[in-house]
């Protein structure tokens, strides 16, 4: 401790002139002047560098120039543009601790702002947390034990991790990259899936074990594809109900279906790969083949209801049909006039009431000849047709009504819903209007067309695979599309729009959607490389300049996103739409703003007072605990949102944990030790990106210059952080001390130095407003007047500049506070009503690119037609043939389902069981005429027993036994259905092997899909063979039922609702069962998606907050950052129901991005607030100085490659990432840098270090023990000796020749001595005044000069005795450094205090 006074005399020569006193508010405390000085002084006296001591208060801040006070020759220093970040610290410094004294100082002119402290005196715990901890064990401070605790460790480690990497920079540099690119290698292993159940498809949930369900039994592929087309008017007014539309569109899908591909040396057709019903095996060849020829694709279209839809049937060249000469076409064919004309004929037996019975079970009659035609002009127009002989168009909105039917009545019923869309109808429910007409073209799926030619001549040259298959299948679908779109381009079609889609043209949106824009990346990365190098680049400091190491930490990010994606790879997490469109530039922004932050603490860095082997470890004890807390965070949020069972959040979630860690590991390990290698540079004094190139020196001020370039000549300025400037060249200067009346307890040092010639005579002495501020600064130096704005000033502008002197002191403000909270309010009411404005849902026009005939299809088809289908699908481990009747109420319970359509009758179309019970039924009948007339007794059957009599007696015989499989007393035991509707259930597996055999069209039509597939028997009359071979038990039934009025999410939703509470009802009854089909796959994850989301939200907040709390040991603080993390997820959501964006999966990824990108805007300004000392409005202004520009900087870098989304085709992206992640980044900062901080300096924690002396900053710190060379025995402290009187060193005051001389016994350096001594110190200074002694001089007259004095002018001699009471500790060193560090601490104290090397052998410690 130091107590300091002054006596103060004068002895004018011939007069005093008396200066008036100066302003109480203006005048610091005594004590605090003496002992800031006292503590510098004995510092200076002990050799070692101690920090500057802090300023008054601001409310005895630095006061005006006194009325009649001698002007000050020079102004505070300002520092250079490469400390800019600290240069306006002081005024933030001045005006925070201000406002927490309730106000700045007042009085007369406005003195220059007063040096800023260290920050290892205002943000302790940030730079040295070791020396906080320190303060609290002196008792100097309280505060936070255990956090500073745990950051001293940290920081320990993270300090020795810095000075590894700077003594191994390159060995780390290259095992790094070479890490990198392995890593990078992994890449070609990617796996890219855009398939819906593999991105949409809930994991592990009931979705995906249906769908495996589903795959297990059926195969991989699916069963069937569909080529669409939609025609619409161009007049969105106009009616299709007219023949010319209707003509229009079969012209159109006419020449579609007739295009052909080649392709393994094969030409493909239509005919080739469409599925058509199936027809009998009626064992004869030729019959065979008629049929095969004649039996055409199957196409649903509104052209069915009318004679030319005919002609869409083929055949492609006429069948010829023996004995009758007959050239035999759709449009001339009537099935049963040419059965009738066969008859007339000997066929060989051939059985033609089979043949009826079949035709007329499937409702086969007389074709198309019957039905209306569109042009009763046209010559192929059949007489028959129903208006051909009055030649007038039909009504064709009547014909349409109720749907259309195909050539087999029964089977073939298209849904009004599915071929005509946006219909107006009577009251009668006939349409009178349709703005829309549907035609539907099935294919075979490519299983099921691998299958079908797998042993077949037409593919015996090639190896045919599944693989082949689909190729064929593809380009014949894209043919028919290019197809679509030239007669689309033609002349004949002007007043409509015809537009195709396919399920190959949806796989390759998906796919080209999930696809990498190399092109967009490589700009996005290029701008932020841009961005990197303007903002570090320096043009007045090329030495100093920070571009290269930006650019190369760019790059180093860019590589390790490569690598981190490659790793993923490996680890066999695949890619898909959302990571491969956001996870490149999200990761980036992410590692850049790391990569600024421990830029923007490496240019803060003072190298001069620094060890070169400690600047990289200082760099990392300082930031790497903010980078360490940010990316941990983003870590535990991002593997929390894993949790969202949906695959497409699952895969970004991991990714982007991944990434983050791969950034952590970058930040932390590779980029210090790019920063050893700049600063070598920099100390090597070379260009900046011209490593090879010695800066060249300006011969005016010695500063760097880059090469061919002049810039004009700027006031110097001093090189320093907070108190600590870099010397110039000494000046020769007269210090004039005098005390202050009235109580003479305050002096005044003026520095006077010879006057220029240009100097005017009159010029006013300046002055330095305390003896505090003469020992925080320079002596020599000074301030640069903030008023004049040279060029180069001009260009070291900084963001941090910003922040300091404007934007940190208006966040202050009372108003802007109350302000700033009410509009906080006003946007959280306003995002919780935009909440309720989002809805669920994603459109396949919302990743389609607009302005494609796929998008117009797409759009057109939600608009008018809300159609789909979907199965009930009923599983293994059930007794079907015990368990019918559950089976038929399980049908009907779909009647209760207001989506499903229903037939003419009003109820539900037949399924599987019912049309087998139907066959089976008559059979039955066939078997008891013939019984009735003895064609067939008990023991055999005779000729004129008929085919289906035959059939029966067959059936009645099994018993279901495969020992005992025959018995013939069953004949008339046993019926093949009871009574009830019940098939015999013994022998139900031998029917099911007849029926789907023998009546191959009506198991076709019944979509039934069973599984495992049922044994083949096919009738024939003449084999006496009874047994019939039993099939398999089934484990895969399907029951189709088609879907109307599902134009939005919320309706399919509520079917699926409705569906799966039935599913469930019948489940707990024994069947098992589920739904398939579209609308589940698609939309199914909507049910659970909120409830999903909300979980993930609270996982990724609750794992932020346990990483804060631990980290920072700061409860409150936690809460605060959950707090503002919340709120701007609130706010995104309310911002994506302003803008109409639905909930689907990757909106919900982007709001577990928002928890990710605000961590940085959050934790950081945490960090900085609670690591300062001070009240918590000058703790918000020093956190906002020292991370506004990081964030800002991070932040540009984030929305740089963000905006290469803008430019995407896919209007999706455009709405659903660009504007999401731009809305997120604006309300990142609007938080972080306004409301963030606000609610900081209202109701933020509490600081971990509470100084008890200061308010604003601790103590000054005792200097580092200085290692003793032990002699002989004893331990001595040499002399403390100063510079000689006129000698100029920079931070040292002019002291007396020395203080005392203190020694000790041998022994005594085992313990610690306390020893007071007083000297005393005399300073004898002369002035000449002015002859205008009242005026005082402002900032403008900084550069002035006094004038020498003269002859005539009188001489005031001021003679100042300063006493002070100076209390020494001396610690003597550990024994272990004594001898080790004897010649470092010489010479450190050589450089320090100017005195020979032998006068401080044996420093000690003194404080």
């Amino acid at each position: 401790m130091v107590a300091a006074t002054a006596r103060s005399e004068q002895s004018p020569s011939t007069t005093t002139p008396e200066s008036p006193p100066a302003p109480a508010e203006h005048r610091p405390p005594p004590a605090e002047e003496g002992a800031a000085a006292a503590t510098a002084t004995a510092a200076a006296a002990a050799g070692t560098t101690a920090a500057a001591p802090a300023p008054a208060p601001a409310a005895a801040g630095p006061s005006p120039t006194p009325p009649g006070a001698p002007t000050p020759l020079t102004t505070p220093p300002t520092p250079p543009a490469s400390a800019a970040p600290r240069a306006s610290s002081a005024g933030t410094a001045a005006a925070a601790s201000g406002a927490c004294r309730g106000g700045a100082g007042r009085g007369g002119g406005r003195a220059p702002p007063p040096p800023p402290l260290d920050d290892l005196l205002v943000r302790t715990s940030w730079c040295d947390a070791a020396l906080a901890l320190a303060q609290l064990d002196k008792g100097k401070a309280s505060g936070e034990r255990a956090a500073l605790w745990m950051r001293a460790w940290l920081q320990g480690h993270l300090f020795a991790l810095g000075c590894f990497l700077h003594r191994h920079a390159g060995k780390v540099l290259f095992v790094a990259l070479l890490v990198l690119a392995t890593f990078c290698v992994g890449l070609k292993s990617a796996q890219v899936h855009s398939r819906v159940d593999q991105l949409w498809v809930e994991e592990g949930g009931r979705l995906e074990r249906e769908l495996e369900y589903t795959r297990r039994a059926l195969g991989e592929a699916d069963a069937s594809t569909h080529q669409l087309v939609i025609q619409t008017p161009r007049d969105e007014g106009a009616s299709l109900l007219h023949a010319g539309a209707l003509l229009a569109h079969l012209d159109v899908v006419r020449a579609a279906v007739a295009v052909t591909v080649q392709l393994f040396d094969t030409t493909w057709r239509l005919k080739d790969i469409c599925y058509s019903p199936s027809i009998p095996n009626f064992e004869e060849n030729y019959i065979d083949q008629i049929f095969e020829n004649v039996m055409p694709c199957a196409i649903i279209t509104p052209l069915d209801c009318f004679w030319e839809g005919s002609k869409l049937l083929g055949p492609d060249y006429p069948v010829h049909i023996p004995t009758l000469g007959a050239k035999v076409k759709w449009t001339n064919l009537n099935p049963l006039k040419i059965v009738e004309e066969m008859r007339n004929f000997d066929f060989h037996h051939f059985p033609f009431d089979t043949l009826e019975d079949y035709m007329k079970r499937a409702g086969i009659s007389s074709g198309y000849q019957e039905k209306p035609c569109l042009d009763p002009s046209d010559v192929e127009c059949p007489e028959t047709a129903s208006n051909k002989k009055a030649g007038q168009s039909p009504d064709i909105g009547a014909e349409l009504t109720g749907g259309c039917y195909g050539f087999a009545a029964k089977y073939m019923h298209w849904p009004e819903d599915l071929v005509v869309g946006g219909t107006t109808k009577n009251k009668t429910g006939h349409i009178q209007k349709a703005r829309a007409l549907q035609t539907v073209v099935q294919l075979m799926g490519e299983r099921e067309l691998y299958e079908f030619y797998s042993d077949t001549y037409k593919v015996h040259h090639v190896e045919w695979t599944q693989e082949k298959a689909a190729i064929v299948l593809e380009t014949w679908q894209r043919r028919f599309s290019e197809e679509i779109r030239r007669q689309l381009n033609g002349e004949n079609i002007t007043a409509y729009n015809i537009y195709a889609f396919s399920t190959a043209t949806l796989n390759d949106i998906l796919s080209q959607f999930s696809e990498l824009s190399v092109v967009k990346m490589v700009a996005g990365y290029l701008s932020m490389l841009l961005y990197a190098g303007v903002s570090l680049f320096r043009w007045h400091d090329p030495v100093r300049s920070q571009a290269g190491i930006g650019i190369a930490g760019v790059i180093l990010v860019s590589i390790t996103v490569a690598a981190g994606l490659g790793f993923c790879a490996l680890l066999g997490i695949a890619f898909n739409a959302s990571t491969t469109q956001i996870v490149p530039f999200l990761a980036l922004g992410l590692g850049v703003d790391d990569m600024f932050l421990l830029t923007h603490t490496y240019a803060e860095q003072n190298s001069s007072n620094i060890k070169s082997d400690e600047h990289t470890g200082i760099v990392l004890k300082r930031s790497g605990l903010s980078i360490l807390l940010t990316s941990l965070s983003n870590v535990c949020a991002f593997f929390a949102a894993a949790i969202i069972p949906i695959p497409a959040l699952r895969v970004f979630s991991l990714q982007a944990a991944v990434l983050v860690l791969f950034n952590l590991g970058a930040m932390l390990l590779v980029f210090p030790a790019l920063v050893s290698f700049d600063l070598r540079r920099r100390r090597a004094g070379r260009l900046d990106l011209l490593c090879c190139c010695v800066a060249p020196s300006s011969s005016d001020t010695g500063s760097h210059m880059w090469p061919c370039i002049s810039l004009p000549p700027a006031p110097q300025r001093t090189n320093r952080r907070r108190g600590q400037v870099v010397p110039e060249q000494p000046k020769k200067l007269q210090a004039i001390t005098r005390a202050l009346p009235p109580d003479r307890q305050q002096t005044v040092t003026v520095l006077a130095s010879p006057q220029p010639a240009t100097q005017l005579p009159n010029a006013p002495e300046c002055w330095v407003g305390s003896t505090r501020e003469l020992l925080n600064t320079d002596p020599e130096k000074g301030y640069i007047n903030p008023a004049t704005c040279h060029m180069q000033e001009c260009w070291s502008w900084s963001l941090t500049r910003l922040a300091a002197k404007h934007y940190a002191p208006l966040l202050s403000k009372p108003p802007v506070k109350v302000v700033s909270m009410v509009m906080l309010g006003f946007v959280l009411a306003s995002s919780v009503w935009g909440l309720t404005k989002v809805t669920d849902g994603l459109d396949l026009t919302d990743i389609v690119p607009q302005h494609t005939d796929e998008h117009a299809f797409l759009t057109a088809q939600s608009r008018y037609f809300g159609f789909y289908n979907m199965y009930a699908v009923t599983q293994g481990d059930f007794e079907y043939p015990t368990n019918q009747k559950l089976l038929y109420e399980y049908h009907d319970a779909f009647m209760r389902i207001p989506n499903i359509i229903k037939n003419d009758d009003g109820g539900l179309p037949e399924f599987w069981l019912s049309m087998f019970r139907d066959w089976l039924i008559g059979v039955q009948k066939a078997f008891d005429r013939d019984w009735a007339r003895g064609s067939i007794t008990q023991e055999k059957w005779y000729s004129n027993a008929s085919d289906e009599g035959i059939l029966g007696y067959k059936l009645l015989v099994q018993t279901g036994h495969v020992d005992n499989p025959i018995d013939k007393s069953l004949v008339n035991q046993v019926r093949l259905v009871d009574s009830h509707g019940i098939i015999n259930p013994k022998a139900f597996y031998n029917y099911l092997s007849a029926w789907t055999s023998n009546d191959v069209l009506a198991y076709g039509a019944s979509q039934a899909n069973l599984r495992p597939q049922p044994r083949q028997w096919i009738h024939a009359p003449d084999d006496f063979e009874l047994k019939i071979p039993k099939s398999a038990p089934l484990v895969y039934t399907q029951l189709p039922f088609d879907l109307h009025g599902l134009g939005s999410t919320e309706h399919i939703t509520n079917l699926i609702g409705q569906v799966r509470a039935l599913c469930q009802k019948f489940e707990e009854r024994g069947l098992p069962n589920y739904p398939s089909g579209i609308p589940f796959l698609f939309w199914e994850q909507y049910l659970g998606l909120r409830q999903s989301l909300g979980l993930a939200l609270l996982c990724a907040l609750a794992a932020v907050f346990l990483v804060v709390a631990v980290l920072l040991f700061n409860l409150w603080s936690a809460v605060l950052v959950v707090f503002a993390l919340a709120a701007m997820v609130l706010q995104l959501l309310g911002v994506m129901g302003l803008l109409g964006i639905k909930l689907s999966a990757i909106p919900a990824v982007l709001l577990i991005v928002a928890v990710g990108i605000g961590v940085h805007f959050t934790v950081h300004i945490s960090m900085g607030f609670i690591t300062s000392i001070g009240c918590r409005d000058r703790r918000m202004q020093l956190a906002l100085e020292s991370l506004f520009a990081p964030v800002i900087h991070g932040a540009f870098t984030t929305l740089l490659g963000v905006l290469m989304l803008a430019f995407s085709e896919f209007d999706f992206i455009v709405r659903y990432f660009f504007y999401v992640l731009f809305a997120l980044i604006a309300l990142g900062l609007l938080n972080g840098l306004v409301f963030f901080p606000i609610l900081l300096s209202l109701i933020g924690p509490r600081a971990e270090v509470v100084p008890h002396e200061y308010p604003d900053r601790i103590s000054t710190p005792s200097p580092p023990p200085s290692p003793v060379r032990v002699r002989s025995g004893s331990c001595r402290v040499t002399k403390i000796s100063t510079p000689r009187r006129g000698h100029s060193h920079s931070n040292r005051l002019h002291r007396a020749p020395s203080l005392t001389t203190i020694t000790e016994e041998a022994n005594s350096w085992h313990s610690t001595h306390e020893i007071v001594v007083q000297p005393e110190l005399v300073v004898e200074t002369t002035y000449s005044p002015t002859q205008n002694t009242s005026a005082s001089c402002d900032s403008s007259s900084s550069h002035s000069s006094t004038p020498p004095p003269s002859s005539s002018q009188t001489h005031v001699t001021t003679k100042v005795t300063a006493t002070a009471h100076v209390k020494v500790e001396v610690h003597t060193p550990r024994p272990g450094v004594i001898d080790r560090d004897g010649n470092k601490s010489r010479q450190s104290r050589h450089r320090d205090s100017g005195s020979e090397p032998e006068s401080s052998d044996s420093m000690g410690r003194h404080s």
